[in-house]
Formats: structure tokens, C-alpha cells, sequence
């Protein structure tokens, strides 16, 4: 009698522009990727294009089998909207997958499980934003109204045709990101998210993020992200481990390396690296094994020189 096959951890790993990097994401997940969990990625791909037609994720989807889990650093990574989650959850459920978020309010739940418990979060969670949505619709229609009752010009004249709005608006519907529109069009981020605003795809934010993880931002292209800081820090990083980074698999860890200034000591030497604090951290979990038991002692000192002087910058930039 064959055996079942053991289920797979598999990761998945997405962010919005290609000036953003997933070594946040990496250094989240780095004990599944150092066990060598598969990857799929879709970098680059703005959140609003549903997780079911991004290519990565639909190349996960074809790999999987029944019992595998997807491995997400945060919700936002797969989703953003109560849609998304929505569409998402039946299609899991049907090839009896298992969606797991490592950080968050949502970490401890198996989000495509189909009980009552996790059932009523996520409508809950649709109902609270649901409401939201009604609630900002209706007091814009009441200011509208006083507005025009005490005579006041609503408004003001646009830089963009009528067509050149519709198409806008399409766009961003089919995944246009807000600053690429911008450029495109010749016209500033504000004007298209007033166009996008005025046409009611921008009401209110239909982010998950804001809810189970806190205040959000906008990433460069006028995506919302978790508030989550990543300061910029200047490292020194041991000769010896900055060899290995410079042919890293992680195009960030591997850049910043490259760029970084040689500084000489004596018969030694280190590199002084200034990168986000993610980018350290995620260079200094490629450099796990140089400081693993066995390893040689000048690989483990040097490891551990790197690893006191990031956790050295995590603690003072989180004080």
C-alpha cells in the first residue's frame, strides 16, 4: 500500500514595486526557507489584482496538494480586501489547502478552514468594513447636499479629460498602480486618487492590514502597507561574511553588500553597509550556518560580531 504523500509547507512571497524588496518577508519566514520550503513569488504585482490571477500564486496553486499549507510573512502579502479573502477561501478549501500568516492577529488561525469559528471572523470582518463603507457613503452624500444648500461650488476643474478619467479608473481596476498612472498621464498622485476618489474605487479602505495589524501606510505607489518601521542603518559587516552576501540569492542583501565601502584592519577587513534594517537581518540569516556549531571559529566570530551589532540597531531603533 503506497503511503500518502507528506504534506508541504509552501511559500508564498509578493511585494508592489519593484524598488521594494521581501527581506522582511524572508527574515519571517527564514526557519521554513532555510528547511527548504518551495518558493513562489510575485514580485512587483500590486495587491489590488486578486491572489487567484497573480501568476505566482496560480503556479502554487497547480503544485499543491491536498494537505499543503501556504506560508504568508502577513495577510497583506496575499490579501488586502475582504474580496480577495472571500474569493480566496473557497478555492483553498476545495483543494484542501491550508493558509497560515506568521505575524499578526490572524497568526494562530488556519484561514481556509472551513469551521464556524473562522467562518464568523472573517464575516465579521466583512461586516465591519461593510458598515464603513455604507457609513463614509452616506455622510458624503449629507455634505454634499449642505454644501450645495449654503451655496458653495463643489469641486474644481480637472486635469484630466472625462475619457482620460474613465480610463484611469479602468486601469486601477485592473491593477494599475496610483503613481504609475500619474506618470503616465502627466498629472500628480493626488489628482488620480481624487479621479479614483470621485468615481468611488477609493471610498474607504477596503485593507484588512488596517484592522488585524495596525495603522497603515502607502508604499511608493500609493498602495496601503502595514506601519511597520524599517529604519535605515549603517553596519559594518565581517570580511568573511560579507564574501558569501556578495553572491546571496537575495538580490537586496547581495546589492547592498556590493555597494557598501571597504573598511581595512590591519590583516582584516569589513564592509559598512547602509541598508534597511530588514536587509541586515536577512543577510545575517544567510549567514546561519557560518556561525553553526561546527562551523569554523573565525566564521563563528564573525557571525556573531554581525549578529550583536544588528540586534544592537533593532533594539535602539525600536526605543
Amino acid at each position: 500500500m503506497t503511503a500518502a504523500p507528506k504534506p508541504v509547507d509552501r511559500v508564498y512571497l509578493r511585494h508592489s514595486t519593484d524598488k521594494q524588496t521581501d527581506a522582511r518577508q524572508r527574515h519571517a519566514l527564514a526557519a521554513l526557507l532555510a528547511a527548504g520550503a518551495p518558493v513562489y513569488e510575485d514580485p512587483a504585482t500590486s495587491s489590488r489584482i486578486l491572489s487567484i490571477d497573480r501568476v505566482g500564486f496560480q503556479e502554487l496553486l497547480a503544485d499543491a496538494g491536498v494537505g499543503d499549507t501556504i506560508r504568508i510573512a502577513d495577510a497583506a502579502r496575499l490579501f488586502r480586501s475582504v474580496a480577495d479573502v472571500l474569493a480566496l477561501r473557497p478555492v483553498l478549501a476545495k483543494r484542501g489547502l491550508h493558509l497560515r500568516v506568521e505575524s499578526g492577529l490572524l497568526s494562530g488561525i488556519d484561514l481556509a478552514a472551513t469551521d464556524s469559528g473562522t467562518t464568523m471572523v472573517v464575516n465579521v470582518l466583512a461586516s465591519v468594513l461593510q458598515f464603513q463603507r455604507e457609513l463614509i457613503a452616506e455622510n458624503t452624500v449629507e455634505g454634499v447636499a449642505a454644501a450645495k444648500a449654503a451655496g458653495k461650488t463643489l469641486g474644481r476643474p480637472s486635469a484630466l479629460s472625462e475619457d482620460q478619467a474613465a480610463d484611469v479608473v479602468q486601469a486601477y481596476r485592473e491593477g494599475a498602480a496610483v503613481k504609475a498612472l500619474a506618470r503616465e498621464y502627466g498629472t500628480s498622485p493626488k489628482t488620480i486618487r481624487r479621479v479614483l476618489d470621485d468615481a468611488g474605487v477609493r471610498e474607504v479602505p477596503d485593507d484588512l492590514s488596517r484592522l488585524l495589524d495596525g495603522a497603515a501606510d502607502e508604499d511608493a505607489d500609493g498602495d496601503q502597507v502595514l506601519g511597520v518601521p524599517d529604519p535605515v542603518v549603517t553596519l559594518d559587516v565581517p570580511g568573511l561574511l560579507a564574501e558569501q552576501l556578495r553572491t546571496a540569492p537575495d538580490a537586496a542583501v547581495r546589492d547592498a553588500v556590493s555597494g557598501g565601502r571597504t573598511i581595512r584592519r590591519g590583516q582584516g577587513y569589513s564592509v559598512r553597509v547602509t541598508a534597511p534594517l530588514s536587509v541586515h537581518q536577512a543577510a545575517l540569516d544567510l549567514c546561519r550556518e557560518l556561525g553553526a556549531e561546527g562551523a569554523s571559529p573565525a566564521g563563528r566570530k564573525a557571525y556573531r560580531v554581525y549578529a550583536d551589532r544588528v540586534s544592537a540597531a533593532s533594539t535602539s531603533t525600536a526605543d
